[in-house]
């Protein structure tokens, strides 16, 4: 059998000796792992009850069931745009590792309200560009840790780490790459303390003028 990279690098949710086997998936907006190197994932069950947020340190958070705040499967969107939903769960994954607003927004070559705004929720919608950027992005960095080389880097680090800690959010081995990009996906499981399998690369896009939206 073979090893799930995401949740045994990144950590995965527990489960019972008679839990089904999780999805194996594992891809992004432009290519999917062929089968049989499948990738673990958690999957939402809307069938199941709802499970109470488990808050101790180390284990895994249940998301309760609440309804989607993403525009339904098929709602028109405006031209030349698509739900923000994908990129906003990918942005946050990457706060769990430690990669802010800031640093996210200079590998990316936009302004840092502009991926603030996204990971907030305040942006519904995205541009295919910055959507395909972002994929790419969470791609390289979704099992790497922000660097902490200086104390500057060290607390822009933590800061990222704590706000995914009070926002719940969950780090990619949470995260169904096959349904990230369909309106109203919700992750299962929520925060999860996650030490990757190294230190991210810096990444610096060749020289262009920043967007000002998402």
């Amino acid at each position: 059998m073979s090893t799930n990279p995401r949740t045994s690098q990144a950590g995965s949710p527990p489960r019972s000796p008679g839990d089904p086997a999780p999805a194996t998936t594992r891809g992004h907006v432009n290519q999917r792992r062929q089968p049989g190197g499948g990738v673990g994932r958690a999957e939402t069950s809307r069938s199941s009850p709802a499970l109470a947020p488990v808050r101790s340190p180390g284990h895994w958070q249940a998301v309760p069931d609440t309804p989607p705040l993403r525009p339904a499967p098929g709602q028109d969107l405006p031209p030349g745009r698509m739900d923000a939903g994908g990129a906003r769960l990918r942005l946050r994954a990457l706060h769990v590792m430690g990669h802010g607003p800031t640093r996210i927004a200079r590998a990316l070559g936009v302004r840092t309200t502009t991926i603030s705004q996204l990971v907030r929720g305040d942006a519904s919608t995205v541009s295919p560009h910055l959507r395909d950027a972002i994929a790419s992005l969470y791609d390289t960095w979704w099992d790497k840790r922000a660097p902490e080389r200086t104390p500057a880097e060290r607390g822009a680090a933590a800061a990222a780490r704590r706000r995914a800690i009070a926002g719940n959010w969950c780090a990619a081995a949470a995260l169904d790459d096959d349904q990230l990009d369909t309106p109203g996906y919700r992750p299962q499981y929520g925060w999860k303390p996650a030490t990757g399998t190294g230190t991210a690369p810096d990444i610096r896009p060749p020289a262009r003028r920043r967007r000002n939206h998402p």
